[in-house]
């Protein structure tokens, strides 16, 4: 058996042995989209095997297609993510907020996108070229995701017996390596002995953050704190600011369809 196959199976075992987890504690109610996350990623595994043994010919368009529900679900993690760092708060906040949160993801998506390149990218195919910027814009996005959430962990009253820091430290860290060895990748002969490593050196980067995610769901959560006053005083401002907004924006269009004369007596 090849290393390669050793670290599939090992990274397969550690996913279901987290997934039982997240059931077993009950984490999955606060976080059905990660935990089903997991279970894609299990049966995508499959999908890819399957591909790679019976069907290489149609390897890549699987690959491709794998990849693009991948992104959906980790879009959706950390969304969910968000919404949950936001529970103490969230009854204040308007209905809009969670509307407000997925447009704000798309957005720096769309703006690291173009950033999410190298050398060569261009002489790719097509598929070639859509497979390396999703992997790549999804892996700063996580590392942006956790630097700002360590980073505000103190106003948001979190810290590492939170499951939100915990899921996003997982993919923090096996981003980071993600993220290292595309930099590293960068002007080495595609499929050189060098460059398999590199790749297998993120496999057991995420076989990490697995055995942390077990280690951690198998502790007791932390009670969730309240947000400090200044951060429920900042969030609560900046909800009204946008509503207001909003509000005098509506009221403008009204007044421009109304026409001149119209609405008075």
């Amino acid at each position: 058996m090849t290393l390669d196959n050793v670290l599939w199976l090992a990274g397969d075992g550690a996913t279901a042995l987290a997934v039982a987890l997240l059931f077993t504690r009950g984490v999955f109610r606060t976080f059905p989209i990660f935990t089903y996350y997991l279970v894609w990623s299990l049966l995508g595994d499959a999908e890819l095997y399957t591909a790679a043994h019976r069907y290489p010919a149609s390897y890549r368009t699987v690959y491709l297609i794998v990849l693009i529900i991948d992104s959906l679900f980790q879009f959706g993690v950390l969304l969910e993510l968000s919404w949950s760092v936001l529970r103490p708060l969230r009854a204040a906040l308007p209905r809009w907020t969670l509307v407000a949160l997925a447009a704000l993801i798309v957005l720096i998506g769309a703006a690291v996108w173009p950033l999410a390149t190298s050398p060569g990218v261009n002489d790719l195919s097509t598929a070639s070229r859509l497979i390396f910027h999703t992997q790549e814009t999804f892996a700063i996005l996580r590392i942006l995701f956790f630097l700002v959430l360590a980073g505000c962990s103190q106003l948001l009253s979190i810290g590492w017996r939170d499951r939100e820091l915990q899921i996003v430290t997982g993919l923090g860290f096996y981003s980071l390596v993600s993220l290292a060895v595309w930099m590293r990748h960068t002007g080495q002969t595609l499929g050189g002995t060098q460059f398999h490593l590199l790749d297998q050196m993120v496999t057991v980067s995420y076989l990490c953050s697995l055995a942390y995610w077990i280690f951690a769901f198998s502790q007791k959560e932390a009670e969730r704190q309240n947000f400090t006053p200044q951060m429920q005083d900042l969030l609560l401002a900046m909800a009204g600011t946008a509503r207001s907004t909003r509000v005098a924006l509506a009221n403008s269009a009204s007044a421009k369809s109304a026409g001149p004369g119209q609405g008075q007596d």
